[in-house]
Formats: C-alpha cells, sequence, structure tokens
C-alpha cells in the first residue's frame, strides 16, 4: 500500500521535533516534509537536532505548492499562526492536525484568553464548531472522520483524562468544587527562552504561574462538563526537562468505595491503547510515562468514602503533544493507535 505524505510546519520546537522523530520511523508514513515559515535556504533536520544524523530529513521554506501532494499537516506553530494558516490549507483539501490552541475550544468566553482577531470571524466560527478536540479516548468516532483535529494541551489532557471518568459516571460534588494542582517540567513552556525559563531560574525551584488565567482551564471546562466556579486549576512549574503530575481534589456526592471507584476507571478506559489505570491506593509518578505515550492514572479514597484524590501522569511532549498528534493520526487513518508509538 502507498505510505502517508505528511507535512510538519515548525518542526525545530520541541514539540515540532517530536513529532518528527515519531514520524521519521512510522511505518506506514513517507519521509515528511517539513517546514519552516523563516525565510532560509534549504536546511537538514539535523543541524538543529543532531541525534537524528543520518536520516536526510530537509528543513525548507514553507509554500503552499510544497503541499500539493501532502495528505496529512501538522501544525506545530504559535496559535496565531495556526488559526491564519488552517483555514486555507483545509480549503485545499488537506486533513490537519494541531497541535496549538488555534481551535481546540468551542465557547468563545473559554477563547477569549488567546485574543484572537479572525480576517473572517463567520469562517473562523464554523471552523470552530467543526473542529474535532482531540483526545482519543473520549472522541475517537469522531476523530477518525474529521478533517481538522485540534490537538489537546498537555495539562489539559492530564486533567481530563483524570476527571472525564468520574464526571460522566455522575459521582462528583462538582457544586463543592474540584481542584486541580498541576506541575510540568520546563519544555511545557515552549523552546524561546524567557526570563522564567533560564537555568538559574528553573533550578532547584517550583513556581505556581498563570493562577486563574492559564489557556489549558477552558479545555478542562468544556470537556468534563465543569463550570467556570467549580474548578480551580493551578498549574507549577518543575525543575526538570519534561513530564507533567497532576493531582485532582474532588468530593463525591455519596459515600463509595474504592473498588467502585476503580472499576468506573476501568470501565471508561477499557480498551484504550494509552491509558493505564493503577490499582487502588497505587500512585503514577512521572518517571513511569516519561518519553512514552501513557497517561497514567491512581486515586486514593479516603476513608470516609466522600474525599477522592486521583494523581495522573504524562510526558508533556508525548501524550501531551507529539505522542498524541501521531496518535489521532493513526485514529484518522484506521490503524492500531500503538502504530509508530512502542
Amino acid at each position: 500500500m502507498a505510505k502517508l505524505k505528511t507535512a510538519v510546519i515548525g518542526a525545530t520546537g520541541y514539540a515540532g521535533f517530536e513529532l518528527a522523530r515519531l514520524l521519521l520511523r512510522h511505518p506506514r508514513v513517507e519521509t515528511p516534509l517539513f517546514l519552516t515559515r523563516e525565510e532560509r535556504d534549504t536546511q537538514r533536520l539535523e543541524d538543529f537536532y543532531p541525534q537524528i544524523t543520518g536520516s536526510q530529513a530537509k528543513l525548507e521554506a514553507f509554500s503552499w505548492e510544497r503541499l500539493k501532494n501532502v495528505d496529512l499537516l501538522f501544525m506545530a506553530t504559535p496559535h496565531e499562526l495556526s488559526r491564519v494558516l488552517i483555514p486555507e490549507a483545509l480549503q485545499k483539501g488537506l486533513r490537519v492536525v494541531d497541535l496549538s490552541g488555534a481551535w481546540r475550544l468551542k465557547q468563545a468566553k473559554n477563547r477569549a484568553v488567546y485574543g484572537f482577531h479572525d480576517a473572517n470571524p463567520e469562517s473562523a466560527a464554523k471552523l470552530d464548531d467543526s473542529a474535532v478536540y482531540g483526545l482519543p479516548e473520549l472522541h475517537r468516532q469522531q476523530i477518525a472522520q474529521a478533517q481538522l483535529v485540534a490537538n489537546p494541551g498537555c495539562y489539559a489532557t492530564s486533567a481530563i483524562v483524570a476527571l472525564a471518568p468520574l464526571m460522566q459516571a455522575g459521582i462528583v460534588d462538582a457544586e463543592h468544587g474540584v481542584v486541580c494542582d498541576a506541575k510540568s517540567g520546563v519544555s511545557g513552556a515552549g523552546k524561546a527562552p524567557t526570563q522564567k525559563t533560564h537555568f538559574v531560574e528553573v533550578s532547584d525551584n517550583l513556581s505556581a504561574y498563570s493562577v486563574f488565567g492559564h489557556r489549558h482551564t477552558g479545555e478542562i471546562l468544556e470537556q468534563v462538563g465543569l463550570k467556570a466556579d467549580q474548578l480551580i486549576f493551578t498549574p507549577h512549574l518543575l525543575p526538570i526537562p519534561r513530564g507533567i503530575l497532576s493531582t485532582m481534589y474532588v468530593r463525591l456526592k455519596q459515600p463509595t468505595t474504592a473498588a467502585a471507584v476503580e472499576k468506573i476507571f476501568k470501565d471508561f478506559y477499557k480498551g484504550a491503547e494509552w491509558v493505564r489505570v493503577f490499582a487502588a491506593g497505587k500512585l503514577p509518578q512521572i518517571q513511569f510515562s516519561v518519553r512514552t505515550n501513557y497517561c497514567d492514572v491512581g486515586f486514593v479514597l479516603a476513608e470516609d468514602g466522600k474525599r477522592l484524590v486521583v494523581v495522573s501522569c504524562l510526558d508533556n511532549l508525548m501524550k501531551g503533544a507529539a505522542g498524541q498528534a501521531l496518535q489521532n493520526m493513526n485514529v484518522m487513518y484506521g490503524w492500531s493507535e500503538r502504530e509508530g508509538l512502542n
């Protein structure tokens, strides 16, 4: 069978390169096109990342002409650029997986955090409605048919995987509120250096940021069905390169048992290739899922049966970005979700 023709815009960033590395070894994919918006002569991707020396992967200047034979386009670009380029990509018949936050949110009040200024607001609104949120564990059937898949945020993935089964089971006392305390490695802040991501600022430190204002909050609200005043989400910066650990504090409507909670998780994720549910009382750690596409979930239930702590761990560059994008590609083309990710 003919191999899939893919392209990546933005392959020199952390998530973009992780995606490039995965695509280069995927058995069903031709050597991808790697494109940049910067004006430059053709370079090799290994000039930026020597760890793929010998791959012959080229980095070329972006043009629509170069994309004329491509089946699937991955966008690993800033949110604003994805918002501009993707409408034209779809008009040209491309299927798209977008790793930015440009098309993840359905509600305007949640999307406002990005401050988008669309050249054609009516057209953008239609794409907002048609884009499929790319969390296969929730939206597998829709992803399979989608032309535009909005890859979820890394923090959002960790929280949604932990909360969705409980919310759908109807056991969460949402009026009491849900607290999500999340911590991420520095690569989650992107490749462009800032004062807050310098080694001397991060090393031997732990800091909270974007309190009551993080862009991933709206994704959690929309995907699990919470109201804004029912969730407190606080992200923190860990002094490690990659990985996320999110701790959810939940109160239940009625006393329940650990066995019942475990059954809810295991039933919900039955057949899910990339979610591992730990036995009651056992909690995941970043080191268990780092450099894999797994999201690990574990919980501890208080003796009163009403207070529940859920811990979720994943690699922010894999299940939180590039690995999930590849998983979405596999779903879109009817392949095993493990293809190219083992």
